[in-house]
């Protein structure tokens, strides 16, 4: 699996298509983050909900990079389609580590944050987590194995992170945004956000298994 996973990245690495998200990705730190003089987890849920957007559209770049042709190779060499779908969701989360370091860092080396702890930092880690494992579940319900037509892809993606930003309950990429920008302190949001974080990995497990299905019934 280590080695699928390195060969999805070199994939997406390759087809440059990762430079618009996390080109986008750091403009929205910059605007909305520099500076700031706010509660460092207030700073924390913008540079969550920017990795958030950015993760789908870094997902769905790595899927569809490779063509149909190119997938059902790696699929039989894989040991079927199942283990590619794995590694897609592994790779996933792997290339939103990029926004997620540059969403910790960035608040606290631009802003005016006096008093940045550990405790802040893992709850920020947390919050990331969480957001990655959602955004790494819309991308793979949004690419192009299972959703044929690119313009329904994209509408798709764009309803499903709406949703996902805006409904309060549709876990777990609103209710952490909203944990953070609460004003509470860490030691006061830390247990839920974790566990928003483990619904996270749990919602990748059950999309990475419907968008396999999917795909093969395509």
């Amino acid at each position: 699996m280590t080695a699928l996973v390195r060969y999805r990245l070199a994939v997406l690495l390759h087809s440059q298509r990762w430079l618009p998200p996390l080109f986008l990705n750091l403009v929205a730190l910059a605007v909305l983050t520099s500076s700031d003089s706010g509660p460092l987890l207030s700073s924390y849920a913008v540079a969550a909900g920017a990795e958030f957007v950015c993760g789908v559209w870094l997902t769905a770049a790595l899927v569809n990079a490779e063509s149909p042709v190119g997938r059902a190779v790696t699929g039989v060499n894989a040991g079927g389609p199942e283990r590619v779908w794995a590694g897609d969701a592994l790779a996933g989360l792997a290339a939103c580590a990029a926004p997620a370091v540059l969403g910790l860092g960035y608040p606290v080396v631009a802003g005016n944050h006096p008093s940045v702890t550990a405790a802040q930092l893992g709850v920020g880690a947390l919050a990331m987590a969480g957001c990655a494992c959602a955004a790494v579940s819309v991308g793979l319900l949004t690419s192009r194995p299972v959703i044929g037509r690119p313009g329904a892809a994209v509408l798709a993606a764009v309803a499903a992170v709406v949703l996902l930003l805006l409904v309060t309950w549709i876990p777990p990429v609103h209710e952490t945004l909203t944990l953070l920008a609460a004003g509470r302190t860490a030691a006061g949001v830390g247990l839920p956000i974790a566990g928003l974080a483990a619904g996270g990995a749990v919602l990748l497990a059950l999309c990475t298994l419907a968008a396999s299905r999917r795909a093969g019934r395509g």
